[in-house]
């Protein structure tokens, strides 16, 4: 569903509210130097206090990893927020009344609607978790928790529950309380009889609450406590308001850990979750599931740029991992693979070994590469010539597919010749036994996941997505026209990705309006229109504008001295350090830093 714009006047009167050092000191601590507030950064673990906010423009910036912006990309990466949802939070916390522009009236009934049914599964949520500390009939469930070694604290923060046994007694409070059985239907807490009446969807069941990124519960699973009740698990029902595929279990409560980590752990299972959860592994989700979903992973890259993969050992889960993994790429999502002892789950696991254990594994995580050639050496007859040469086939377009002059590359050539015992040469893409070419051309891509590989990354002509910095900088610049100019005048190609770059040239050309003479490349063509969307929503400031350049500055002067470093060009090196040096100089003097 569509939503209707908020007026530039209600968001502005947002920002204008937000107390920026109480928002930015609820997720870390902060104490005042000169003009700004110093604490340990919310994005990376750090010891040594490097994140700076300014109170007077409403900024924040990292000298340690760069993170930069206000206060609504703020809320937007630790919270997990698109910039409407942001917005919405803000206005919440500082009570200032929003107001959307010609918001359609069916769409507004269908707004109100929503907001209606998740008050119900909220005072749904807090029933059965209120049910499952207090009353007698669910001792059994805490006995079945504790048993799983899960700590009550964590429990009572994800707000697990106790459905109650009797037919009614969600329906019997929903209408106390105002709501048509209709309603609950449509919520998922209730479900219509065959011959007709209405009764408790959830009954003598562990609730685990479905929440969204801002902690909205949207529905519920539910956990047998019995072995005599089928099924074992029992989810709402698929509505308006739930999709299965879309969310992530504790995602709204790992989400600024998973910034600060750099990780994301996922796991299957909601006892999973709270098991790591419980341990200090704050980063975990759980997929509810083997099917890693686009949404799902579109979630998991906006929570860290690495996933750590930690589903079951079994076939399935195994080939579940290979389907994130290639959808892992093309968003730019660094994807590694835990492997546990077949049999066991992460909280069995945590139960049995405790964290550090686990940890350990966590450690010793493999890159895809690795786990996909492991799979097919322990899945090969390695004891026949023609097993040994139907690996070397499969394990080829892996080799291929793996950064050359890579340690990751180096460690999968030594473990796949010595499993092998062949030689490295037999590796190359397209060789036979002595290495060399067949017909005197490549061999054609092999039909495997590595092979899909290999052949993408020999074409970059498919873009991988813009960065979220690089199209908030050119929406920026849409919205801040004079500066605006100037800043795109001086963004060349190491501030911006390919398909950015085309964008800024457009930009250049139709700065007073963007849409006109859209360029004929579809892809480009949605770009521009995005951005220019984006600018009318999200008002921008000047600082903030010469914050969001001198953070892609800095990220190109970074790239740049990487590439120096590795040809050993010392002369760029120096020359790159003291660029580096003066961007931080005029981030400094932007954020008011005079101590």
């Amino acid at each position: 569903m569509a939503t209707a714009l908020f007026t530039r006047g209600s968001v502005e009167r947002v920002k204008d509210a937000i107390d920026m050092v109480e928002l930015v000191g609820a997720r870390s601590d902060l104490r005042r130097v000169g003009t700004r507030h110093v604490g340990l950064c919310p994005f990376h673990d750090e010891r040594t206090p490097s994140f700076s906010v300014n109170a007077e423009h409403g900024l924040y910036h990292c000298f340690g990893c760069g993170a930069s912006g206000d206060a609504i990309s703020f809320v937007r990466e630790t919270e997990g927020l698109d910039f409407a949802e942001a917005i919405e939070h803000l206005a919440d916390r500082y009570g200032v009344e929003l107001e959307r522009e010609e918001e359609d009236p069916r769409a507004e009934e269908d707004r109100r609607r929503r907001e209606r049914l998740m008050r119900l599964l909220d005072r749904t949520a807090t029933f059965y978790a209120r049910y499952l500390w207090d009353s007698g009939e669910a001792r059994a469930a805490r006995d079945h928790l504790a048993a799983r070694g899960l700590d009550e604290q964590v429990l009572r923060a994800f707000r697990v529950g106790y459905a109650p046994s009797a037919w009614n007694r969600v329906l019997v409070a929903g209408q106390g309380d105002g709501y048509a059985p209709a309603e609950m239907v449509a919520a998922g807490v209730a479900q219509m009889g065959r011959r007709g009446g209405y009764f408790d969807r959830f009954r003598a069941r562990i609730t685990f609450p479905l929440a969204d990124a801002r902690g909205r519960v949207l529905g519920f699973g539910a956990r047998a406590v019995r072995d005599s009740q089928k099924p074992k698990y029992l989810n709402s029902s698929e509505n308006e308001l739930y999709r299965k595929g879309r969310h992530l279990f504790g995602i709204d409560r790992a989400r600024a850990a998973a910034a600060r980590a750099g990780r994301v752990i996922v796991v299957e299972g909601y006892t999973d979750v709270l098991a790591l959860h419980g341990a200090g592994l704050e980063e975990s989700v759980a997929i509810m599931g083997t099917a890693l979903t686009p949404e799902q992973l579109t979630e998991l890259g906006r929570a860290a740029t690495t996933v750590l993969m930690a589903l079951d050992a079994d076939a399935s889960g195994q080939e579940a991992m290979l389907r994130a993994a290639r959808a892992a790429e093309q968003k730019g999502i660094e994807l590694r693979v835990v492997e546990l002892p077949k049999g066991s789950d992460p909280a069995e696991l945590m139960a049995a070994d405790g964290a550090p254990a686990f940890e350990r594994l966590l450690e010793g995580a493999l890159s895809v590469p690795e786990f996909e050639a492991r799979r097919v050496l322990d899945g090969a007859d390695l004891r026949t010539a023609h097993g040994r040469d139907r690996a070397l086939e499969l394990l080829r377009p892996l080799v291929a597919a793996t950064p050359e002059r890579s340690v990751v590359r180096d460690e999968l050539v030594r473990r796949v010749t010595d499993r092998l015992e062949v030689p490295a040469s037999y590796l190359a893409p397209g060789s036979g036994p002595d290495g060399t070419s067949r017909a005197g051309r490549p061999a054609a891509p092999d039909a495997t996941p590595g092979a899909a590989v290999a052949t993408r990354r020999a074409h970059p002509g498919s873009r991988a997505p813009a960065e979220p910095s690089e199209r908030a900088f050119l929406a920026m610049c849409v919205g801040q026209p004079r500066l605006g100019r100037e800043l795109l005048l001086h963004a060349g190609e190491g501030h911006l990705s390919e398909g950015m770059q085309l964008v800024r040239g457009h930009l250049l050309e139709h700065l007073d309006d963007p849409l006109a003479d859209l360029p004929d490349e579809e892809s480009t063509a949605a770009l521009v229109t995005e951005i220019a969307m984006l600018a009318g929503s999200e008002p921008s400031s000047e600082p903030t504008l010469r914050l969001s350049f001198l953070q892609l500055d800095l990220r190109r002067v970074e790239r740049e001295l990487r590439a120096a470093a590795r040809e050993r060009d010392f002369e760029r090196q120096r020359g790159l350090l003291e660029e580096r040096e003066r961007a931080r100089e005029r981030v400094t003097e932007l954020m008011g830093e005079t101590g």
